[in-house]
């Protein structure tokens, strides 16, 4: 599942395959598999983060991390 769904978050964000292209693959896949190892389905996750981030107060942007989120939300 991480595989196809760190496949599909590479073609929406549009990433190509370059060295800057590698860091961000790197990221959203480090995002995944930090998800997965908290318990957390990823795709829920980042569905919910990316939907609140931007209203969400920057002192408090530790509570989306995966180790602290809560799937309530």
């Amino acid at each position: 599942m991480a595989d196809d769904l760190g496949s599909d978050l590479l073609v929406v964000i549009g990433l190509e395959w370059s060295e800057r292209g590698g860091k961000s693959a790197a990221i959203v896949y480090t995002l995944i598999e930090t998800a997965k190892l908290n318990g957390i389905d990823p795709q829920a996750w980042l569905t919910d983060v990316l939907g609140r981030i931007a209203n969400h107060k920057i002192n408090r942007i530790d509570e989306l991390l995966p180790w602290r989120y809560d799937q309530a939300h």
